[in-house]
């Protein structure tokens, strides 16, 4: 679902050195200090603490667009922990809005102000990531290109800056991949920048390194890239370490690690991920939402089945379906819960089960080959070898 807004981010128009770097808020000693402790403290879901960092700066830079940006983290996420709650998105929206006014603001008196070119670039790439989440194509995209007109300013600007060199070392990434990955719109490319997916590899290692408040971003894009493309096992297992290691209360980066090992089928080690996931879940702790454990609860079935034991694996997915009752849509985990319900009845011997679970998933939403895999084990029982 991320892919239209990173084709969008790579179409954007690069405009550059025009910016000059000035004095910015993010060089003032106090906001260093306080956004920094507040980062950390959000990194690791403890909201109430870093909201009091936060604070700080927003009471002393009352106009600045620092502050609604900063004061939307928390919302941020919140809605991270668990896409498919809707809730909050609103708040969220309009919190970017507000930074991207001011920003606009500023930029009426000087077009060139570096603190209103920097915020509303990464506002804008915020929204447009949450648009991309909730599959706003054509505005996540309009997003996309909007911000990194602006990110790539500032990274010429201050090229002697760690975080700054984020943006454009995701946009060179992608420069060089997406035409390889999306020859359609080869045609496009031939009006923007080159790309150079080892420089800009470098230059998100560089912040994930080096940089002051992107670090942790930089980490988390770099673990993105090596799972969805580069396909790193070791370095996506280095990676996830250190943010488990960094941020243990972190509910997200719990459940990304427990992915990581099923994506490469390590399932020893996924189980173990997943049934902590799943205990701190029954425990309340917080971040464990109910989305938490429905990744949980199917990965552990999945776990079980290949380790023979589907009554164990169709208890995971009767409590998954319990659990995405709640939802209206047919999300990913309750579509693919219902195909495995069919697989764990194929191998138990019912066959009666097992097809009613497949046919209810053709008339469910497709999410990758669930379609697909429902017909063939209609046709044969699983596993079908045709």
């Amino acid at each position: 679902m991320r892919r239209v807004f990173l084709i969008a981010l790579f179409c954007a128009v690069f405009i550059c050195s025009s910016v000059i770097a000035q004095t910015s808020i993010l060089y003032e000693p106090e906001v260093q200090t306080e956004a920094k402790a507040g980062l950390e403290a959000l990194y690791d879901l403890r909201f109430e603490e870093a909201e009091s960092h936060f604070q700080k700066i927003t009471q002393r830079y009352a106009d600045h667009p620092i502050g609604p940006f900063l004061e939307a983290l928390t919302l941020w996420w919140t809605i991270l922990l668990d896409l498919t709650d809707t809730s909050n998105d609103k708040e969220f929206f309009a919190a970017m809005g507000e930074v991207i006014d001011r920003s606009e603001a500023r930029l009426e008196i000087d077009a060139r102000d570096f603190d209103a070119m920097f915020f509303k670039g990464i506002a804008l790439g915020f929204r447009g990531r949450l648009r991309s989440n909730r599959r706003d194509w054509i505005r996540a995209a309009a997003d996309g290109k909007r911000a990194m007109d602006y990110v790539l300013a500032v990274a010429a600007a201050d090229s002697t800056n760690d975080d700054f060199v984020l943006g454009r070392g995701l946009y060179r990434y992608y420069a060089a991949l997406i035409p390889e990955r999306y020859p359609f719109i080869r045609p496009i490319t031939m009006f923007l920048p080159p790309g150079d997916r080892e420089g800009g590899l470098a230059e998100l290692r560089r912040t994930a390194t080096e940089g002051y408040y992107m670090q942790t971003e930089a980490i988390y894009f770099l673990l993105q890239i090596n799972y969805l493309y580069e396909g790193n096992f070791q370095e996506c297992v280095r990676l996830v370490r250190w943010l488990r290691e960094k941020y243990p209360g972190n509910a997200f980066f719990h459940a990304l690690e427990g992915r990581i090992y099923a994506h490469w089928y390590q399932w020893q080690a996924a189980e173990t991920v997943f049934t902590e996931v799943l205990e701190l879940y029954t425990a309340q702790e917080v971040g464990y939402t109910p989305a938490m454990a429905e990744q949980a609860l199917y990965f552990l079935a999945r776990a079980r089945i290949l380790s023979g034991d589907e009554r164990a694996a169709l208890a995971n997915l009767l409590s998954l379906e319990a659990l995405t009752a709640r939802l209206d849509e047919d999300a990913y985990f309750k579509v693919m819960g219902r195909l495995y319900q069919g697989i764990a009845y194929d191998l138990l011997g019912e066959r009666e089960n097992a097809i009613a679970r497949y046919e209810s998933v053709l008339a469910m939403k497709r999410w990758g080959s669930s379609h697909s895999s429902a017909r063939r084990y209609l046709r044969n029982p699983y596993p079908a070898v045709e």
